[in-house]
């Protein structure tokens, strides 16, 4: 049987449009709805086609793949041009920004949990390790953040000087580290520890207090604080 050419020519109950609006989009699978945020398909494939090959092509990661998708990758698609490559991007971004903000009237640094799923969505899609310095006043609220490493998480790379240099520039009382393992599995490595030792004890030199060191897995953490590491 061939494969409708667009979405007027599948049977109406398969239709995504008709399909939420008769029962809602939380019934729709997650190619139905990228389907209907793309629209059309391309030539001789419709919408749903399309979007199952750019969910379940080569790589086969579902929607989760879809983070690892650069503009630029998008459009090696077939099918997919600058409006559509344009249109995912900007759908993953908000997709992140509505996850951070769901949790940022409860970031508590006195929790690492609600940290954690605070920047779960920046940290669990990046191929590389990033290292994050989150800044925090003599009340424990952020008054700034950076990145002060991206690649493996190196103790001899990293060094307290500049990390210091930049939290006593925001006046910061205290710091909390955070880095993701782009394995998915949060537990530290022995390059970790030491780094967490040198800046714990560079901090106790200077008066800035280390309060956690986070490193985020897929969907998943683990605090220094927690462990009775720190």
């Amino acid at each position: 049987m061939n494969q409708p050419n667009t979405m007027k020519e599948m049977p109406e109950a398969e239709r995504p449009y008709e399909k939420c609006e008769k029962m809602g989009a939380e019934k729709l699978t997650d190619v139905e709805l990228l389907a209907v945020l793309l629209r059309t398909g391309s030539r001789g494939e419709n919408a749903v086609s399309l979007a199952r090959r750019i969910l379940y092509g080569a790589e086969d990661k579902g929607i989760l793949g879809l983070h690892q998708f650069s503009l630029e990758r998008l459009r090696k698609i077939k099918g997919i041009g600058r409006v559509k490559a344009v249109q995912i991007s900007c759908i993953l971004e908000l997709a992140r920004r509505l996850s951070k903000a769901s949790y940022s009237e409860m970031l508590s640094f006195s929790q690492p949990e609600t940290i954690a799923r605070y920047y779960m969505e920046d940290l669990r899609h990046e191929k590389q390790e990033v290292m994050k310095l989150l800044m925090l006043n003599s009340k424990a609220r952020l008054i700034g953040e950076t990145n002060i490493s991206k690649g493996t998480v190196n103790s001899s790379l990293i060094t307290p000087r500049e990390l210091f240099i930049e939290a006593l520039q925001k006046d910061a009382v205290s710091i909390v580290l955070m880095h993701n393992h782009p394995s998915g599995d949060p537990t530290p490595s022995r390059e970790d520890m030491l780094t967490t030792k040198r800046i714990l004890d560079a901090g106790a030199l200077i008066g800035i207090e280390l309060l956690d060191h986070i490193i985020i897995g897929n969907n998943c953490y683990i605090s220094f604080r927690e462990e009775g590491i720190l």
